[in-house]
């Protein structure tokens, strides 16, 4: 005889087993990425283990509330229950860390001093990232064209003026080159810290939705749990105690 509702039951196992399957897809795009790690510079070793750390613990805590549910027992239902607590208080942390520092780091890119721009202008693989920004995103320089100094790169060049990016990064417009400098005709008027602010506002808030959401997720999974802990305890206590024969 069951002891919990059976829609509770469904709807909790079904969850569980969703995100068991999310699981296993991480895990699939982490094999992936580790098996291409060393062709691809750019993906770290330290993102690659906390990869492997996230998608095994959602995997594992998600086979842990399958089990729980299907087998009604209160010490799965329990330990599945603190999970749910203590991931619901990280993600809860995480995501107003996220809005804290969100101001923080927009504030320090719209007064980046000249001295750091002048480091970044020197490294080679920061310019050659920040040509290819220039391209797509229709703007020119960190903080104007002066950073590239007298010789302006074709990637400066206003071949195109209007929203960028389908609207995401604004409107572009054209001017012409300073004087005394060497490049295009005319260059995008707009400094790619514009464009820079506004990448990094949306990588804050695409954090802080996911935060959020899994915190939510995770207060529901803790709720419905907590139901089933009651409903087996309930059920328990009134189970009829078997006599013995003597």
């Amino acid at each position: 005889m069951r002891k919990t509702n059976s829609c509770l039951r469904g709807l909790f196992i079904g969850f569980n087993t969703l995100f068991a399957v999310i699981g296993c897809l991480m895990i699939f795009g982490t094999i992936k990425a580790t098996a291409y790690s060393d062709q691809l510079s750019s993906v770290s070793p330290q993102g690659l283990v906390w990869s492997w750390v996230i998608s095994i613990g959602i995997l594992s805590i998600s086979c842990l509330g399958i089990y729980a549910g299907y087998s009604e027992k209160i010490v799965p239902l329990k330990i599945f229950a603190g999970f749910m607590g203590v991931g619901m208080i990280i993600m809860i942390i995480f995501g107003i860390v996220m809005a804290a520092y969100k101001s923080q780091v927009s504030s320090v890119l719209e007064n980046l001093p000249s001295d750091v721009v002048d480091y970044l202008m020197s490294n080679q693989e920061t310019s050659e990232s920040l040509k290819e920004l220039q391209h797509s995103a229709y703007c020119c320089g960190v903080l104007g064209p002066e950073d590239w100094g007298t010789r302006i790169p074709d990637s400066c060049s206003c071949i195109y003026a209007g929203p960028g990016l389908e609207d995401l990064f604004g409107t572009s417009s054209c001017r012409s080159t300073p004087d005394g400098h060497d490049g295009p005709d005319e260059i995008y008027a707009r400094p790619c810290r514009e464009v820079i602010v506004i990448i990094v506002n949306l990588v804050f808030k695409i954090a802080m939705i996911f935060f959020f959401s899994f915190s939510f997720i995770a207060l529901l999974s803790l709720v419905a749990s907590l139901f089933m802990i009651h409903q087996v305890k309930r059920s328990d206590v009134g189970a009829p105690i078997p006599m013995k024969g003597y």
